[in-house]
Protein backbone atom coordinates (compact mmCIF):
# COMPACT_ATOMS: atom_id res chain seq x y z
CA UNK A 1 0.00 0.00 0.00
CA UNK A 2 1.13 3.47 -0.95
CA UNK A 3 1.62 5.73 1.92
CA UNK A 4 -0.54 8.85 1.83
CA UNK A 5 1.77 12.33 2.38
CA UNK A 6 1.33 14.63 5.19
CA UNK A 7 -0.43 17.13 2.86
CA UNK A 8 -2.59 14.85 1.64
CA UNK A 9 -3.88 13.19 4.99
CA UNK A 10 -4.00 17.04 6.04
CA UNK A 11 -6.36 17.26 3.48
CA UNK A 12 -8.79 14.50 4.13
CA UNK A 13 -9.37 15.77 8.07
CA UNK A 14 -9.63 19.40 7.56
CA UNK A 15 -10.08 20.59 4.21
CA UNK A 16 -11.82 17.97 2.18
CA UNK A 17 -15.64 19.21 2.28
CA UNK A 18 -14.72 22.91 1.41
CA UNK A 19 -12.51 22.11 -1.23
CA UNK A 20 -15.60 20.19 -2.05
CA UNK A 21 -18.06 23.15 -1.72
CA UNK A 22 -15.51 25.68 -3.37
CA UNK A 23 -16.30 23.50 -6.83
CA UNK A 24 -19.87 22.33 -6.62
CA UNK A 25 -21.18 24.38 -8.79
CA UNK A 26 -18.90 23.30 -11.71
CA UNK A 27 -18.72 19.95 -10.53
CA UNK A 28 -21.00 18.32 -12.94
CA UNK A 29 -19.91 20.20 -15.47
CA UNK A 30 -16.07 18.79 -15.59
CA UNK A 31 -17.66 15.26 -14.72
CA UNK A 32 -19.66 15.21 -17.72
CA UNK A 33 -16.84 16.05 -19.83
CA UNK A 34 -15.22 12.35 -18.15
CA UNK A 35 -16.18 9.80 -21.33
CA UNK A 36 -18.42 6.85 -19.08
CA UNK A 37 -18.56 8.56 -16.09
CA UNK A 38 -22.22 8.17 -15.82
CA UNK A 39 -22.25 4.67 -17.40
CA UNK A 40 -19.72 3.26 -14.78
CA UNK A 41 -21.54 4.96 -11.94
CA UNK A 42 -24.40 2.93 -13.32
CA UNK A 43 -22.90 -0.62 -13.26
CA UNK A 44 -22.08 0.02 -9.77
CA UNK A 45 -25.25 0.82 -9.02
CA UNK A 46 -26.29 -2.39 -10.79
CA UNK A 47 -23.53 -4.60 -9.09
CA UNK A 48 -25.12 -3.96 -5.81
CA UNK A 49 -27.88 -6.27 -6.90
CA UNK A 50 -30.18 -4.93 -4.63
CA UNK A 51 -33.73 -6.13 -4.85
CA UNK A 52 -36.40 -3.86 -6.34
CA UNK A 53 -38.27 -2.47 -2.98
CA UNK A 54 -34.35 -1.80 -1.25
CA UNK A 55 -33.03 0.26 1.10
CA UNK A 56 -30.14 1.76 -0.12
CA UNK A 57 -27.49 4.81 1.01
CA UNK A 58 -25.66 6.50 -1.10
CA UNK A 59 -22.37 7.17 1.11
CA UNK A 60 -20.40 10.27 -0.10
CA UNK A 61 -23.33 11.19 -3.04
CA UNK A 62 -21.83 14.21 -3.67
CA UNK A 63 -24.25 15.98 -6.34
CA UNK A 64 -26.17 13.15 -6.56
CA UNK A 65 -24.61 11.52 -10.08
CA UNK A 66 -24.21 8.22 -8.29
CA UNK A 67 -27.86 8.62 -6.58
CA UNK A 68 -29.37 9.22 -9.93
CA UNK A 69 -27.61 5.94 -10.79
CA UNK A 70 -29.03 4.29 -8.02
CA UNK A 71 -32.80 5.81 -8.76
CA UNK A 72 -32.19 4.70 -12.66
CA UNK A 73 -31.64 1.14 -11.17
CA UNK A 74 -33.91 0.19 -8.64
CA UNK A 75 -36.96 3.00 -9.06
CA UNK A 76 -38.81 1.44 -6.34
CA UNK A 77 -35.78 1.71 -3.40
CA UNK A 78 -35.70 4.27 -0.45
CA UNK A 79 -32.23 5.78 -0.95
CA UNK A 80 -30.50 8.25 1.59
CA UNK A 81 -27.88 10.25 0.24
CA UNK A 82 -25.09 11.18 2.96
CA UNK A 83 -22.40 14.22 1.55
CA UNK A 84 -20.05 16.24 3.57
CA UNK A 85 -20.03 19.14 1.68
CA UNK A 86 -23.57 21.40 1.65
CA UNK A 87 -22.84 22.90 -1.58
CA UNK A 88 -22.39 19.29 -3.14
CA UNK A 89 -25.80 18.35 -1.60
CA UNK A 90 -27.70 21.47 -3.32
CA UNK A 91 -26.51 20.12 -6.48
CA UNK A 92 -28.29 16.86 -5.38
CA UNK A 93 -31.39 18.32 -4.11
CA UNK A 94 -31.56 20.13 -7.42
CA UNK A 95 -32.08 17.16 -9.26
CA UNK A 96 -35.81 16.43 -7.41
CA UNK A 97 -34.12 12.43 -7.42
CA UNK A 98 -36.71 11.24 -4.57
CA UNK A 99 -34.15 10.49 -2.27
CA UNK A 100 -33.36 11.85 1.19
CA UNK A 101 -29.69 14.16 1.52
CA UNK A 102 -28.36 14.71 4.69
CA UNK A 103 -24.82 16.58 5.30
CA UNK A 104 -22.68 14.22 7.49
CA UNK A 105 -19.41 12.44 8.05
CA UNK A 106 -18.97 9.15 6.15
CA UNK A 107 -17.07 8.42 9.20
CA UNK A 108 -19.56 8.69 11.32
CA UNK A 109 -22.78 8.65 9.76
CA UNK A 110 -24.79 7.60 12.79
CA UNK A 111 -23.96 10.95 14.12
CA UNK A 112 -26.23 12.64 11.25
CA UNK A 113 -29.14 10.29 11.92
CA UNK A 114 -28.26 7.68 9.40
CA UNK A 115 -29.53 4.59 10.52
CA UNK A 116 -29.36 0.89 8.67
CA UNK A 117 -30.00 -2.16 8.36
CA UNK A 118 -29.38 -1.20 4.49
CA UNK A 119 -29.86 -3.95 1.87
CA UNK A 120 -27.02 -1.78 -0.14
CA UNK A 121 -24.50 1.15 0.41
CA UNK A 122 -22.85 2.28 -2.88
CA UNK A 123 -19.82 4.52 -1.72
CA UNK A 124 -18.71 6.62 -4.86
CA UNK A 125 -15.18 8.31 -5.24
CA UNK A 126 -15.60 8.69 -1.19
CA UNK A 127 -13.00 6.17 0.93
CA UNK A 128 -9.89 7.78 -0.74
CA UNK A 129 -11.04 11.01 0.79
CA UNK A 130 -11.60 10.14 4.44
CA UNK A 131 -8.85 9.76 7.10
CA UNK A 132 -9.43 6.56 8.51
CA UNK A 133 -10.56 3.83 5.88
CA UNK A 134 -10.63 0.55 8.25
CA UNK A 135 -12.66 2.92 10.67
CA UNK A 136 -14.81 3.74 7.56
CA UNK A 137 -15.63 0.65 6.05
CA UNK A 138 -16.33 -0.91 9.91
CA UNK A 139 -18.94 1.78 10.11
CA UNK A 140 -20.18 0.57 6.34
CA UNK A 141 -20.53 -3.23 7.72
CA UNK A 142 -22.52 -1.95 10.92
CA UNK A 143 -24.49 -0.53 8.36
CA UNK A 144 -26.04 -3.53 6.61
CA UNK A 145 -27.98 -6.25 7.11
CA UNK A 146 -26.39 -9.52 6.95
CA UNK A 147 -26.49 -10.78 3.42
CA UNK A 148 -26.46 -7.03 2.08
CA UNK A 149 -23.74 -5.48 -0.44
CA UNK A 150 -21.75 -2.87 -0.47
CA UNK A 151 -20.13 -1.89 -3.71
CA UNK A 152 -17.32 1.15 -3.79
CA UNK A 153 -16.45 2.50 -6.90
CA UNK A 154 -12.88 3.98 -6.96
CA UNK A 155 -10.06 5.11 -8.62
CA UNK A 156 -6.67 2.17 -7.78
CA UNK A 157 -3.52 2.28 -9.72
CA UNK A 158 -0.50 1.40 -7.33
CA UNK A 159 -0.76 -2.66 -8.75
CA UNK A 160 -0.35 -1.50 -12.24
CA UNK A 161 2.73 0.56 -13.49
CA UNK A 162 0.47 0.85 -16.85
CA UNK A 163 -2.21 2.39 -15.18
CA UNK A 164 -0.77 4.99 -12.99
CA UNK A 165 1.03 6.55 -15.89
CA UNK A 166 -2.66 6.77 -18.06
CA UNK A 167 -3.72 8.32 -14.61
CA UNK A 168 -1.09 10.21 -14.15
CA UNK A 169 -1.13 11.57 -18.42
CA UNK A 170 -4.61 12.09 -18.10
CA UNK A 171 -4.45 14.10 -14.58
CA UNK A 172 -1.96 16.26 -15.74
CA UNK A 173 -3.12 16.90 -19.68
CA UNK A 174 -7.01 16.70 -19.37
CA UNK A 175 -7.99 16.93 -15.49
CA UNK A 176 -5.88 19.72 -13.82
CA UNK A 177 -6.19 22.20 -16.95
CA UNK A 178 -10.11 22.04 -17.06
CA UNK A 179 -10.11 22.20 -13.41
CA UNK A 180 -8.07 25.30 -13.69
CA UNK A 181 -10.72 26.36 -16.61
CA UNK A 182 -13.55 25.95 -14.35
CA UNK A 183 -12.93 26.46 -11.18
CA UNK A 184 -9.76 28.38 -11.01
CA UNK A 185 -7.96 29.19 -7.48
CA UNK A 186 -8.74 25.61 -6.06
CA UNK A 187 -6.27 22.93 -5.47
CA UNK A 188 -8.65 19.84 -5.42
CA UNK A 189 -7.96 18.20 -8.97
CA UNK A 190 -4.12 18.31 -7.83
CA UNK A 191 -5.53 16.61 -4.62
CA UNK A 192 -7.47 14.38 -7.01
CA UNK A 193 -4.25 13.12 -8.59
CA UNK A 194 -2.73 12.84 -5.20
CA UNK A 195 -5.24 10.50 -3.36
CA UNK A 196 -5.38 8.42 -6.32
CA UNK A 197 -1.54 7.74 -6.82
CA UNK A 198 -1.04 7.48 -2.77
CA UNK A 199 -4.70 5.01 -2.54
CA UNK A 200 -4.45 1.19 -2.21
CA UNK A 201 -3.87 -1.35 -4.95
CA UNK A 202 -6.65 -3.47 -6.38
CA UNK A 203 -5.09 -6.66 -3.87
CA UNK A 204 -4.69 -4.21 -0.98
CA UNK A 205 -8.29 -2.71 -0.56
CA UNK A 206 -9.45 -6.48 -1.07
CA UNK A 207 -8.21 -7.21 2.18
CA UNK A 208 -8.92 -4.33 4.16
CA UNK A 209 -12.44 -5.06 3.13
CA UNK A 210 -11.69 -8.99 3.94
CA UNK A 211 -10.21 -8.05 7.46
CA UNK A 212 -13.19 -5.48 8.07
CA UNK A 213 -14.77 -9.37 8.07
CA UNK A 214 -16.63 -8.84 4.34
CA UNK A 215 -17.03 -12.29 2.15
CA UNK A 216 -17.16 -12.76 -1.26
CA UNK A 217 -14.64 -9.64 -1.93
CA UNK A 218 -13.89 -9.39 -5.04
CA UNK A 219 -13.26 -6.50 -8.23
CA UNK A 220 -14.78 -5.91 -11.12
CA UNK A 221 -13.44 -3.07 -13.80
CA UNK A 222 -14.77 -0.73 -16.41
CA UNK A 223 -14.22 -0.40 -19.76
CA UNK A 224 -12.36 2.85 -21.68
CA UNK A 225 -8.78 4.80 -20.83
CA UNK A 226 -10.91 3.91 -17.02
CA UNK A 227 -10.33 0.12 -17.54
CA UNK A 228 -8.02 -1.24 -14.47
CA UNK A 229 -7.82 2.62 -13.25
CA UNK A 230 -11.61 2.99 -11.73
CA UNK A 231 -13.24 -0.32 -10.00
CA UNK A 232 -15.81 -1.90 -8.78
CA UNK A 233 -15.31 -3.71 -5.26
CA UNK A 234 -17.64 -6.05 -3.98
CA UNK A 235 -18.26 -7.28 -0.86
CA UNK A 236 -20.89 -8.38 1.00
CA UNK A 237 -21.44 -8.76 5.15
CA UNK A 238 -21.76 -12.78 5.80
CA UNK A 239 -25.80 -14.27 7.18
CA UNK A 240 -25.89 -14.63 10.27
CA UNK A 241 -25.74 -18.25 11.51
CA UNK A 242 -29.32 -19.47 13.66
Amino acid sequence: MATASPDVQQTKEAFVPRLFDRVAHRYDLLTGANPGYTKHLRWSAERLNAPPQARLLDLCCGTGLSTAALRDTYPDAAIDGLDGSEGMLDGARQKALAARFVCGDAMDPAAAGIAGPYDGILMAYGIRNVPDPDTCLRRIYELLRPGGRVVIHEYSVADSAYSRAVWNAVSMLIVRPSGFVTSPGTPIYRYLQDSVNTFDGVKAFEGRLARTGFVHVRTESMDGWQRGIVHSFIAERPLERS
